[in-house]
């Protein structure tokens, strides 16, 4: 993603200079508007998004890189008006996050423990052709 060349003294973007900026597609964003993530300003046809829809996307992206839900994203988005100078939000983002890694760790050592045995499984069956062709090899 780009965000670091955005240009941080526009206001507000169009639907494409988002898609540019995130490398999202306009169904994405029109996607993320439905489900109350993204609030742009409605001109007719014409949405154009602020730097607060432009904040909020990047968050989203990166929870859904996390593999939070949207609906998790959602509700961490919407404690930022807590009014308690985003303690909650912050606290309940912690929260999640470490259910979020301790998922992922976990998903990592069943994965470490699949590799493993298929490894095992490619070598015995590589054992096994090298058996059976070295007995051809020899019948010849």
């Amino acid at each position: 993603m780009t965000q670091a060349n955005e240009p941080m003294t526009q206001d507000t973007m169009t639907i494409r200079e988002m898609c540019d900026l995130f490398d999202v597609t306009p169904r994405t964003l029109r996607f993320y508007e439905s489900k109350e993530l993204l609030f742009p300003i409605r001109e007719g046809q014409k949405r154009l998004f602020t730097r607060r829809d432009r904040a909020r996307l990047k968050l989203i992206l990166r929870g859904k890189r996390f593999g939070f839900s949207l609906e998790e994203i959602r509700q961490l988005l919407d404690l930022y008006y807590a009014g308690d100078q985003q303690a909650t939000q912050l606290s309940r983002t912690l929260d999640v996050a470490a259910e979020r890694l301790a998922d992922m760790e976990r998903q990592r050592a069943e994965l470490d423990l699949a590799i493993n045995d298929l490894k095992s499984q490619i070598s015995l069956v590589e054992d096994m052709l090298t058996h059976i062709t070295g007995h051809k090899d020899a019948a010849e």
